[in-house]
């Protein structure tokens, strides 16, 4: 059955096979989660369920979300994501979802939001090269021509200065190191997109779902 957890990213660091190996892992805390609402084919077209994670004060939260957890019978949680689930009914509303969930060796997908860096150049937002920095030169940083004379306009698709990051990402087919469930802690090999105590979504993979 699908499933997945939301959480944090806390931070990379190693650990150690007992060949003495060092893995490069990425520690997430993920959960505890509460299931917030159910959707059921007879009543929305589809099966799955929305989950809530992290902590907020009561006061910041708007009065339709205060309702909308009061009727769930569950505290108010700063995030909300919905996931596809085949049999919704197999779920409870106030269900806890926790870090155990996943296993030693499983394949996940984790989905986060990238850094941001603003409004950036070409050499930093695409790798262009640059030109020679002495004075003479009055070429360094700059987009330099963009090849279009006889047109008379930009091509589309053309690599140029602009907002860079802040994007949705998906790291695909890594495999969980290490599970702490009594402080709901997943250690994932390799690195995973945004900063530290950016918001994740850890799902099993679906590459190793397909074979």
């Amino acid at each position: 059955m699908p499933k997945g957890i939301l959480g944090k990213k806390v931070g990379m660091t190693q650990v150690f096979t007992e060949v003495g190996l060092a893995i490069p892992v990425t520690v997430i805390e993920a959960g505890p989660c509460l299931v917030v609402q159910k959707k059921t084919p007879g009543t929305d077209g589809y099966s799955a369920i929305q989950i809530g994670f992290g902590e907020k004060r009561e006061r910041l939260f708007t009065k339709p979300l205060k309702g909308h957890f009061t009727k769930a019978g569950v505290r108010p949680l700063r995030y909300l994501r919905e996931l596809r689930v085949e049999d919704a009914d197999s779920y409870e509303v106030g269900q806890e979802i926790k870090a155990d969930i996943f296993a030693r060796g499983e394949k996940v997908d984790v989905v986060g939001t990238s850094k941001g860096h603003g409004f950036s150049g070409g050499i930093k937002r695409h790798g262009f090269h640059r030109g020679p920095m002495a004075h003479g030169s009055k070429y360094h940083r700059r987009p330099g021509s963009l090849g279009a004379k006889g047109p008379a306009r930009v091509y589309k698709g053309r690599k140029l200065p602009g907002q860079y990051g802040s994007e949705r990402i998906t790291v695909q087919n890594l495999e969980v190191v290490k599970v702490d469930g009594d402080r709901n802690l997943l250690a994932v090999k390799g690195a995973i997109p945004g900063p530290k105590g950016g918001l994740v979504l850890v799902i099993p993979s679906t590459k190793a779902r397909q074979r």
